[in-house]
Formats: structure tokens, C-alpha cells, sequence
């Protein structure tokens, strides 16, 4: 498992038993049971094309008071992993990672997700990609499910779609699944919105110019160990947009040359930011690239 910090990464305790779990499934599976919950492999189309696109997903159904991790999951836990098994053609994209929220107590705050939430995965099947009955797509699944302890699950699921010649429809039976997965999606901030972020000893201040004010607003790091997830992160209105404090966290070990995340303003606004330390700069628009794979790569299947 993953560690940032010279003590425990998980401050609760810890489940003892990890759940092994076998699925083989087709288009629309039936979930698969996890700890304190299910999980789903689901495509948005009924069959696959050489050549173009295609969505996996990732359906998380989560008992009450139970959570998963964001790719950042905070002062505690770690994201769901995932090891593919394609056939020969296919190839993976990152995971679409929906805006997260902040969960656990006052002293100690989780980055993730609650109740359900659907991880959206691409893959790309080559111009080469052989006409045949069918392809079978397997993802092996950690995840860490966590409430006042944490368990950790492991489950292997399996999708067979039919290979076609033409791009097929999208599936009646996941298209909401997907469409609500998207609207989670935080989105690249506008280019006409400036940011900077200003060193102040033992904070970060991220300034905002959006055109009007702003009255709310919280921030998910990217990367961990930047800033006090538990901290509160102090906001002053202004006229344009907004001043926000952010302590740095006492793990900082090297100065930071980016700030990078998601900027929530409010229930229905999420946006990916990447602003470079101590100049004023526009809001680079590099959308879900920023998004995951560095970070990924930080917490490989073990």
C-alpha cells in the first residue's frame, strides 16, 4: 500500500480480511460484491469498432457512511487501482477521476467519494484491431473502502463485447450511468479567468480574477502533501473573483513549483487549475492530462 507519511497511512483501523472476488460478465454485469458495497464493469456501447473510441466504467454502489478515494485520497486511504487485461489492439486511457468531496472528521479529511459514483475509463481498439466474434476485456480492482475502519477489497470483472464493423449506439441500460458520471466531471477553467499563487511562510494563496465575485469556494490538491487537507481554507470575496488561503502541510519537503487540482466554487462548478508559484498566469486548459497520470503512477498494482 501506498505511504506518504512516516506514520501509518491509514489512522483507523484496519480491516483484516480482504475480500477476493471473481466476476465474468457480460455488456451490462451484475455487480460484484466489495466490502459495504458493489462494483460494476459497464461500456457505454453494445460493441466495439477498429479504429474509434470506446467508454468503460467503473459503477461504485456504496453502502450508507461508507467511502472510496479520489486519486488524492487525502490524510488517509489510497484510490482504486486497476490492472487491465485487453486483447492484442486495445489500448487504455486514464481514468476520468468526477470531483471529489471532502469526508472523515475535523482533525483528519478524506478526499472521495460516497453513496455511488462511476470511474469513466477510455479505450481505443486500433485500425488493426481483427474482425472476430467478440473481445473480452478484464480489469482486476483494489480498492479501499473505508468508514470508522478500513477494508480492503480486490475484484476481478470481465466485459464481452461484440466486434463490429461500424461504431455501434450507445447502450440504453448505461447511458444515464455515463451522462451522470460526465456532469461530475470538473471541467478546464475558462482561459479568460487569471490565477496566481503567492508564497506566504506558511501558507499558499491562490488569487482569482473570474469577472464577478465569489463567495464560496474549496480546493482539492492534486498532489499530496502540499497543503493541511484538515485545514480550513480561508476565503476573502473580491469584487472579480477571490483571495484563498491554503496552510501548507507540515509533510511539505520540496517548494512547489505548480499548485494543480480542482477549484470547486459551488455544487454544480468544478474546475481543473494548474497555476505556477509566484507569477500571475491563466488558468492552463490541459483538461483530464492533469488529471491523473502522474499521479497514477505514484501507486502502481501491486
Amino acid at each position: 500500500m501506498r505511504r506518504r507519511r512516516s506514520s501509518t497511512k491509514f489512522p483507523r483501523t484496519l480491516g483484516l480480511g480482504v475480500a477476493l472476488l471473481l466476476c465474468a460478465a457480460g455488456v451490462q454485469a451484475a455487480g460484484t460484491p466489495i466490502p459495504h458495497g458493489t462494483l460494476e464493469l459497464i461500456a457505454e456501447n453494445q460493441s466495439i469498432a477498429a479504429g474509434h473510441e470506446l467508454y468503460l466504467g467503473l459503477h461504485f454502489q456504496l453502502e450508507k457512511g461508507w467511502h472510496i478515494y479520489w486519486v488524492n485520497p487525502g490524510d488517509s486511504g489510497e484510490p482504486p487501482r486497476i490492472k487491465w487485461q485487453l486483447p492484442p489492439d486495445i489500448t487504455v486511457g486514464e481514468i476520468e477521476w468526477p470531483t471529489p468531496r471532502r469526508l472523515g472528521t475535523p482533525s483528519i479529511v478524506d478526499f472521495g467519494y460516497e453513496d455511488e459514483v462511476t470511474l469513466i475509463v477510455p479505450i481505443h481498439a486500433q485500425a488493426s484491431l481483427a474482425s472476430q466474434q467478440s473481445a473480452q476485456i478484464g480489469a482486476e480492482v483494489k480498492v479501499l473502502v473505508c468508514r470508522e475502519i478500513c477494508i480492503p477489497g480486490k475484484a476481478q470483472l470481465s466485459l464481452t463485447l461484440p466486434v463490429k464493423s461500424q461504431q455501434s449506439a450507445p447502450d440504453a441500460g448505461t447511458s444515464g450511468l455515463f451522462a451522470a458520471a460526465r456532469k461530475s466531471l470538473p471541467r478546464p477553467a475558462p482561459r479568460s479567468w487569471k490565477f496566481s499563487v503567492a508564497d506566504a511562510n506558511n501558507s499558499l494563496v491562490l488569487s482569482a480574477n473570474l469577472g464577478h465575485q465569489v463567495s464560496q469556494a474549496v480546493f482539492f490538491p492534486l498532489a499530496e502533501s502540499q497543503i493541511d487537507d484538515a485545514a480550513p481554507q480561508s476565503l476573502v470575496p473580491a469584487s472579480a473573483g477571490f483571495r484563498l488561503t491554503l496552510r501548507k502541510s507540515d509533510q511539505l519537503r520540496k517548494p512547489i513549483g505548480r499548485l494543480k487540482g480542482v477549484l470547486v466554487l459551488s455544487a454544480a462548478q468544478a474546475y481543473i487549475i494548474d497555476v505556477p508559484l509566484g507569477s500571475p498566469g491563466l488558468a492552463e486548459n490541459t483538461g483530464a492530462e492533469i488529471y491523473a497520470a502522474q499521479f497514477l503512477e505514484e501507486v502502481p498494482l501491486r
